[in-house]
């Protein structure tokens, strides 16, 4: 089989170099394009010097329509608005859309599901192999712990990001109310701030914490009585994330229309 070709939006961004870094790094990969913003200063640049890498004679654009036409797989970690928009341009395409995006809203999330009727979708919180099997074993403990067990879900990252809670808490907030068999929109907690009364029985909580460089620390913790049970994951490295995108990007050619997540790729 010929080369996957794959372009990356957010190309100048921190995860965007890393994204370009590790498809230069894997065998069968090809960069096929990237997109800034109109109006970056990186555009124009070639994308190889941009991530400290010899040239690769190919230029940042701000059009996405020209990188999902040239293009079998594009990998999304941008914002929201930029996401909806290549979603249906990977749509019309017939591409692979990785998706590791946060802070996406309701109407966000049916878009991206009304394109994958067309596109093959792969979207994550993360896309570590880590945090993955962290969310399966929450799962699995919260399948086996009665609401006797309080669920709390602690992250921290670096002082630069704009959503809360991350992704990733989300992901794993979503993983103990599937184990559960609860809704987790109506049963987490995101906010605590002043005589809030005591702990609602069922919830599952969230904290937040912001500050320095630091890429993703998880702890999902399990409070009962007398014992407490904590299981965390730490990041220490973005090139994580970009290893397991590339990943998702090889494993979704081929597959046809449908909207698909890390376990998928992982066999999890």
């Amino acid at each position: 089989m010929s080369e996957i070709r794959i372009a990356v939006t957010g190309a100048a961004g921190r995860m965007g170099r890393e994204l370009i870094r590790a498809i230069a790094a894997t065998s069968g990969c090809v960069l096929s394009g990237g997109t800034e913003a109109p109006g970056s200063p990186h555009v124009g640049a070639d994308l190889g010097t941009l991530s400290g890498l010899p040239p690769m004679g190919v230029l940042v654009t701000t059009d996405p329509l020209e990188i999902a036409a040239t293009s079998d797989a594009v990998i999304d970690f941008t914002v929201p608005a930029a996401t909806v928009e290549m979603a249906g341009l990977a749509a019309n395409a017939r591409i692979v859309h990785v998706i590791g995006t946060t802070g996406l809203n309701a109407d966000d999330e049916a878009a991206i599901k009304a394109a994958a009727r067309h596109a093959t979708v792969i979207k994550a919180g993360n896309m570590s192999l880590g945090v993955n099997l962290l969310a399966l074993i929450t799962r699995r403990i919260a399948e086996k712990l009665d609401a006797d067990y309080d669920i709390e879900i602690v992250e921290m990252h670096h002082r630069r990001k704009v959503d809360a809670p991350s992704g990733t808490a989300l992901m794993l907030g979503a993983a103990a109310a599937e184990g559960r068999g609860i809704d987790l929109e109506a049963n987490s907690v995101r906010v605590r701030d002043g005589h809030t009364g005591p702990r609602k029985r069922g919830d599952i909580g969230f904290a937040t914490l912001r500050g320095g460089t630091v890429v993703g620390d998880h702890t999902v913790v399990f409070a009962g009585d007398g014992e407490r049970i904590e299981i965390t994951h730490r990041a220490e490295d973005r090139s994580i994330f970009a290893r397991g995108a590339v990943k998702a990007a090889l494993w979704g050619r081929g597959k046809g229309p449908g909207l698909f997540n890390m376990g998928d790729v992982l066999g999890l």
